[in-house]
């Protein structure tokens, strides 16, 4: 055998061998897993979603963020004080169970009495809040819109950023704008325990 057809052979080797290694390398490589975002989370019918932003606690002060009112004015958080706040945010009044959860505090409105103010947040346009609280006749619940720049959201670590939407909450914050109660729906698709949010409120009156 010359050098050149020698040479030849063994390029053809090399060769060979190199594409049976990436071949055995790719096999021997395990899948990979699917799993749910690191971090905090809660659940859209099952699929774990993360929530962006530290999660408050009870004895946590209430932070002043700015939101939009349905006539488009800003209206400052820390400008609710001196009432107990029932503050709740939810992913959109245009879907069912936020619709049923409002029209609930709605109703509940009246028999917690004047010493307490029911706040609903949600990212829907302050257009569309006000439509909907017309057709549905919601008057002692406030909306806000948070559809500006998610500063709710991110500040009381309920923003699902994937979705630019809401997570399920609720707050009791008494008149001095400390929380006092947290209720995080794990589940979006699920109500709050409406008991015990009214509960918590009560004991602050």
């Amino acid at each position: 055998m010359d050098v050149r057809m020698f040479a030849v052979v063994a390029f053809a080797l090399l060769a060979a061998l190199a594409v049976s290694s990436c071949a055995a390398g790719a096999r021997s490589k395990p899948p990979a897993s699917r799993k749910p975002p690191a971090g905090r989370t809660v659940t859209m019918k099952g699929k774990p979603l993360a929530l962006a932003g530290a999660a408050l606690e009870a004895g946590d002060r209430m932070p002043d963020v700015t939101l939009v009112s349905n006539d488009l004015a800003p209206v400052a958080l820390a400008s609710l004080k001196g009432k107990v706040l029932v503050l709740s945010s939810v992913p959109s009044l245009d879907t069912s169970v936020c619709a049923i959860e409002t029209r609930r505090f709605n109703q509940e409105a009246a028999a917690l009495g004047d010493g307490v103010r029911i706040v609903t947040v949600s990212m829907d346009l302050p257009f569309a809040q006000k439509r909907w609280c017309g057709a549905e006749g919601i008057d002692r619940v406030l909306t806000l819109s948070d559809h500006r720049d998610a500063a709710f959201g991110r500040a009381f670590g309920v923003l699902l950023a994937d979705l630019r939407l809401l997570a399920r909450c609720v707050w009791v914050v008494d008149r001095e704008g400390v929380v006092r109660y947290v209720q995080l729906v794990p589940e979006i698709a699920s109500e709050p325990d409406y008991a015990a949010v009214l509960a918590a409120a009560k004991k602050l009156l």
